[in-house]
């Protein structure tokens, strides 16, 4: 299998999303994180499964899941999963500074 790389930032996006989840529904959260590990393995497996976001960022890839998307890119052995966002957020401000 590919290589998974989760950045720092992804990392903080996901416990924003755990701690939500713990107060408002947790059964949802873990069933959330259950669909995200396992679209992070068919990423893997499967880097350009996703949908290309070059308008944002020529390398920016990114993947539904559940209201919210899996930014990533694709890397020489694997992906790297850059940010875990809610769909309505403003992507192109999310990458402004890149």
């Amino acid at each position: 299998m590919s290589n998974l790389i989760i950045s720092p930032s992804a990392s903080r996006d996901l416990n924003q999303i755990a701690d939500y989840f713990l107060e408002v529904n947790l059964e949802a959260g873990e069933k959330l994180f259950r669909e995200f590990n396992k679209k992070c393995q068919k990423l893997a497996m499967f880097p350009n499964m996703g949908r290309s976001y070059s308008q944002i960022r020529d390398d920016l890839r990114g993947l539904p899941l559940d209201g919210y998307i899996i930014l990533y890119k694709v890397i020489d052995d694997g992906i790297e999963i850059l940010r875990i966002v809610s769909g309505r957020q403003d992507l192109e401000s999310l990458f402004a500074d890149d």
